[in-house]
């Protein structure tokens, strides 16, 4: 099969851990044995989130004033290449050294009348306290939003609407490669009024990329990688329940959380019901099974409604 599979922002950088290399490696390194047995069996395409290394290359940037802060394409792009880099490397430790790889910085097309533009919504860098954060959007003009008890720098996230290296991914997997692409949502670029491609200051969210990243590879799977082990109704209340499978139609009747699990199923959703086959939401540590359909979310046209796992 080919599969493409989006890795979650607690594959590289579990929540409150320090933004360090070592610790990004080390998640990577968990994740890599997890990603290890499909790349052995099947065509392997792997995205994955960026948002707290992207807001700490901003914040980097920022402390140094000699020179102007660098974009926010920019900084996606390093992103690209320093987390393609980690598992690439941490992959290649686990299957065989014929085993060929390749990292692509993927320039992805957004709208430019887009509304996100005026609704900065996507959650970047790390967290801060309520007086951290209100000192950081007086002194920057950053448009800072909620996470649970602290706060977070928020940046528009407009959808996307092509990925510009689709015929190299394609050529790549066609000769044996694993490719790494699309990381972070990929790179914003948008036409301008001089009919020239720009970078963007946004970051796309990383399940609507991977959704279009899979459809225009005519992927056989798209599984979400998060650290839920599958999409719940009534997420936090007593009365919880765990969809093992749903009809697209189905589950895009339910509400669930913007800044969480929202657009993982809008992006199964969209997936699921533009060509046909099925999109998987749950644990890292599950891949194997929720690709043999025995774990997880399980976004089909062939389910019947909503079906849930036994309480």
């Amino acid at each position: 099969m080919r599969i493409v599979v989006a890795l979650g922002g607690n594959a590289l950088l579990r929540r409150g851990e320090a933004l360090t290399a070592e610790n990004q490696r080390r998640n990577v390194r968990v994740a890599a044995e997890a990603l290890a047995p499909l790349g052995r069996e099947h065509q392997l395409i792997i995205s994955h989130g960026n948002g707290p290394q992207v807001g700490l290359l901003a914040l980097q940037g920022a402390s140094y004033d000699r020179l102007a802060e660098y974009p926010l394409d920019v900084l996606g792009a390093q992103t690209e290449g320093m987390i393609g880099y980690l598992i690439e490397q941490e992959l290649g430790n686990l299957l065989p050294f014929e085993q060929p790889f390749a990292t692509v910085l993927s320039m992805v097309e957004v709208d430019p009348d887009d509304p996100a533009f005026q609704q900065p919504s996507k959650p970047i860098g790390p967290l801060y306290d309520e007086e951290e954060a209100r000192r950081l959007a007086q002194e920057k003009g950053w448009t800072m939003a909620r996470d649970g008890d602290k706060f977070r720098r928020a940046v528009a996230s407009p959808m996307p609407r092509r990925i510009f290296q689709i015929r190299p991914v394609k050529w790549l997997l066609e000769h044996g490669c694993i490719v790494i692409c699309a990381g972070g949502g990929g790179i914003p670029t948008m036409y301008g009024p001089d009919k020239k491609l720009h970078g963007a200051e946004a970051v796309v969210d990383k399940d609507r990329a991977s959704a279009l990243l899979a459809r225009e590879l005519d992927a056989d799977l798209l599984v979400m990688a998060t650290d839920a082990d599958a999409v719940y109704l009534d997420w936090g209340k007593p009365g919880q329940r765990a969809i093992r499978r749903a009809a697209p139609a189905a589950l895009a009747a339910y509400p669930f959380a913007a800044g969480s699990m929202g657009p993982k199923v809008e992006a199964a959703v969209d997936f699921a019901s533009r060509t046909g086959r099925t999109a998987a939401i749950g644990t890292l540590s599950a891949l194997v099974a929720i690709v043999r359909g025995e774990a997880g979310t399980q976004v089909s046209a062939a389910a019947e409604g909503i079906e849930l796992y036994p309480p």
